[in-house]
């Protein structure tokens, strides 16, 4: 069978020249939340690798939606730097989206300037912070910002746009039970669930017209019990395309909750805390960090499986496979399932080149070991790949990573074909099985049942909480007198 994944594709207005994108992945290129030239020169390489769309991520619609500080956000001041990125990537001879979205509960005030909001009020321990539910008059103004941000990124010379509906995000937050606990009408059942989504929507598609393609990342499901699940989920994709949605991108995860269930493999908890600049949060990420954030063992196209029910459920929509495609082999099995496109983003940051290369190579595979070294450092500086690093690593950062690749290399080609059922490292019964945990005796050195947990990580856990609250409890008041008692000094 000839293979799918060099012919064009057409998306609403939008026809690429291939069946590739580059997956919407936070590059943490932007200090000051402004595009650099490093952000151009890695889309302009991905665009010289023959991807037929790379897309920019992630792109705050205000500054209350952004959850680092080396993140983008889209405001007028940015465009002339960005139309620079999209021409360069254009003379390349590829399309470039930017993805747009809201991160709601998950930042913090020292970042996004106010307390966090989200569908519901409650505490976020991803931040940790303080979170405040929006008030339903303020749910219009947030959705033509959405609007107002497909407007900035046509003025930028972007083709498309990615709205960004999952992984635990602010329109994610309204779709979820887990986040979502409102008593109006944006609470309760999924068709109320669904009403901030469709407000947003409506104005994104006003706002693209008929010359910007649209696309929305969801989730198959959130990853945990109690949150969404494909049942449900499937009628969110029905609704966006009723709503006019050019393309789904396929996802699952929530960042906050289940961050290895979005991107699988380990977590590398030396290199984390390496680079990071609070020293308490360092020192807490270095001695609870493996219990903190489990690994979840990496399989090829990991969410294959659920993807292909979404495929099955809407046969004729525009779906696009996102998650693990790490070898020409496999692209071309997840296409010919069915699906239009698919995206990639660890295998593009490894080998920029890695769509020619599958051009010249039937059994082309990239050197990704799944480390996650580029994740491990992109919360602090920009994301990059170990193997193709400027300066020298620190020996204990290398070791770290030679070791979880040694793992990995063996759990995927020696452990994980001959296993089917297997443990899940978070406690959630609803986790599947197939595709998902070999479970901790192969990552880790011993085996965590179904459900299980060792006593002890809840109480070092509940002590690092308990003792963040009371610095939190003191700052706070500290703070409110200040200013009471000292407001001209202070």
């Amino acid at each position: 069978m000839e293979s799918k994944l060099f012919s064009p594709v057409t998306f609403g207005p939008l026809t690429l020249r291939n069946r590739t994108i580059r997956s919407a992945a936070f590059e943490s290129m932007c200090p000051e939340n402004t595009p650099t030239q490093m952000l151009l020169d890695y889309h302009r390489s991905v665009a010289a690798g023959g991807v037929g769309m790379t897309t920019v991520a992630y792109a705050a619609v205000t500054q209350s939606g952004l959850s680092f500080d080396r993140q983008l956000w889209l405001r007028p001041s940015i465009i002339p730097r960005l139309h620079e990125l999209t021409k360069a990537v254009h003379d390349e001879g590829a399309a470039v989206g930017i993805q747009i979205g809201h991160c709601g509960n998950m930042s913090h005030k020292n970042i996004c300037g106010v307390t966090p909001i989200s569908a519901s009020s409650g505490f976020n321990l991803y931040s940790p912070t303080f979170v405040r539910g929006m008030e339903k008059e303020e749910l219009p103004e947030m959705a033509k910002a959405y609007g107002n941000a497909v407007n900035l990124a046509r003025k930028a010379g972007f083709d498309a746009v990615e709205v960004h509906a999952g992984h635990g995000y602010l329109i994610s937050q309204f779709l979820s039970p887990y986040t979502n606990h409102r008593k109006d009408e944006y609470g309760g059942s999924l068709e109320n669930r669904m009403r901030f989504m469709d407000m947003v929507m409506e104005e994104v598609m006003k706002a693209a017209g008929n010359d910007m393609a649209v696309f929305v990342k969801m989730n198959m499901r959130d990853g945990f019990k109690g949150g969404m699940e494909i049942d449900e989920s499937i009628q969110v994709a029905k609704r966006l395309l009723e709503l006019g949605a050019h393309g789904l991108v396929l996802s699952g995860g929530f960042v906050s909750k289940a961050p290895m269930y979005v991107m699988r493999g380990a977590m590398p908890i030396r290199s984390m805390s390496y680079y990071m600049n609070c020293w308490w949060l360092k020192y807490g990420v270095r001695m609870f960090g493996k219990w903190m954030i489990p690994s979840v063992p990496f399989k090829e196209a990991y969410f294959l499986e659920d993807a292909l029910k979404f495929r099955a459920a809407l046969p004729d929509a525009p779906l696009i496979y996102v998650g693990g495609l790490v070898s020409r082999q496999k692209i071309d099995e997840v296409l010919d399932s069915g699906f239009d496109a698919v995206q990639m983003a660890r295998a593009l940051l490894n080998e920029p080149g890695f769509v020619n290369r599958m051009k010249q190579e039937e059994q082309a595979r990239c050197n990704c070991g799944h480390s996650n070294y580029c994740i491990g450092r992109m919360y602090t500086i920009e994301m990059a790949c170990h193997q193709h690093l400027k300066e020298q690593l620190p020996s204990s950062l290398q070791k770290e990573i030679d070791k979880l690749e040694k793992k990995c290399f063996l759990i995927v080609h020696f452990y994980l074909p001959h296993r089917e059922t297997i443990a899940s490292p978070v406690r959630n019964k609803s986790m599947h099985t197939e595709e998902h945990f070999v479970g901790f005796k192969a990552m880790n050195g011993f085996r965590i049942e179904k459900d299980t947990y060792p006593v002890c990580f809840y109480a070092i856990l509940g002590i690092f909480l308990y003792a963040h609250a009371f610095i939190y409890a003191v700052y706070f008041l500290v703070h409110y007198f200040l200013i009471s008692y000292f407001p001209a000094e202070y």
